[in-house]
């Protein structure tokens, strides 16, 4: 499982002209699901999301969590992140999970995170438009089987 974390001073998702989630801060959290993803897989990630220290404290280092920070996640199903462009230009997804075992492991997510921090969410297989202000910049990269 993968997910690129970035701090945002705000979010939102929008599906047709519809907004499906927005926040204000906290993470957008673009989630990849691969094949051969499990529980441990999804409960590593998730302390992970909710456990890294890249908000300010009082004197302005990056020392606090999101749930110190009062933040949020837009939660956003992502399987490109399972993109492999090392041969040729057009990426193969052979390494992303199948649509129902993604959405299940998506959905699941969103739960798991929200036994602790406010979470809203896309559209699982939509077209979204993801609009952000990433804050910082500050945009982290995790791989539940720390590939990187």
């Amino acid at each position: 499982m993968r997910a690129v974390v970035q701090r945002v001073s705000r979010a939102k998702c929008t599906v047709q002209g519809e907004i499906t989630g927005q926040i204000n801060r906290g993470f957008v959290v673009m989630l990849g699901v691969g094949r051969g993803d499990t529980e441990a897989d999804l409960e590593f990630l998730a302390g992970k999301i909710i456990s890294l220290r890249v908000f300010e404290d009082a004197v302005g280092k990056m020392n606090l969590s999101l749930k110190e920070a009062g933040g949020s996640v837009l939660l956003i199903s992502q399987f490109t992140l399972y993109g492999d462009a090392r041969k040729g230009n057009r990426p193969s997804f052979v390494d992303a999970a199948p649509a129902e075992d993604a959405e299940k492991f998506y959905l699941r997510m969103a739960e798991r995170l929200a036994r602790e921090v406010a979470v809203q969410t896309g559209v699982f297989q939509a077209m979204m438009d993801i609009e952000l202000v990433n804050a910082g910049p500050v945009t982290i990269l995790l791989d539940s089987r720390k590939v990187f």
